[in-house]
């Protein structure tokens, strides 16, 4: 199986509604695709989505024919935080999108985090999990903190690179 991730911004914003309504269109079924959950900015405006699929092309495939833009779908593996609880994982509610122009190890990243894990403590930023690109360009990695604003500060004072910080709430399949 193989883990995709959709990055999206939006001009005008969109609702949980919305995001459930196009995930219900049975493109995802019908080329088996496995939809995780998305990430919904709380402004509406920007959304990462989780997909899982025994290929690629079947995402790719089926999105498109949902009318989704995938010019910045990509493959990765998701990379949780050590002895991270289950409750707390539900809890994770800001994220931070990173890219690199060189190829990085997600040891190097971690050890850059690691080296200035005081600055998530003080601010009360807890790492929940990581999405890590193929291509090891892009990495999307979230956080359980008071606010957006917490983690950027945190991110900062750590030199943590970082293209954009915010908060979201989870869009999930009907259990």
């Amino acid at each position: 199986m193989v883990e995709m991730v959709l990055e999206r911004d939006f001009d005008t914003p969109i609702s949980a509604a919305e995001v459930r309504s196009g995930a219900d269109l049975g493109c995802l079924s019908l080329h088996r695709v496995g939809w995780r959950c998305s990430l919904l900015s709380l402004d509406g405006r920007k959304m990462i989505c989780s997909f899982q699929a025994a290929d690629a092309e079947s995402v790719r495939i089926a999105l498109r024919m949902g009318g989704a833009d995938i010019r910045r779908l990509w493959a990765g593996s998701i990379h949780e935080a050590p002895r991270v609880s289950v409750p707390l994982m539900d809890r994770a509610n800001v994220l931070v999108r990173r890219s690199f122009e060189q190829p990085v190890a997600i040891a190097e990243i971690q050890a850059r985090e690691d080296s200035g894990a005081w600055c998530l403590d003080a601010r009360q930023v807890t790492f929940v999990r990581t999405y890590f690109s193929r291509d090891r360009k892009r990495m999307v990695c979230l956080y359980h903190a008071p606010d957006a604003e917490s983690v950027r500060e945190a991110q900062r004072s750590a030199d943590m690179p970082m293209d954009d910080v915010w908060a979201f709430s989870v869009v999930a399949p009907a259990a």
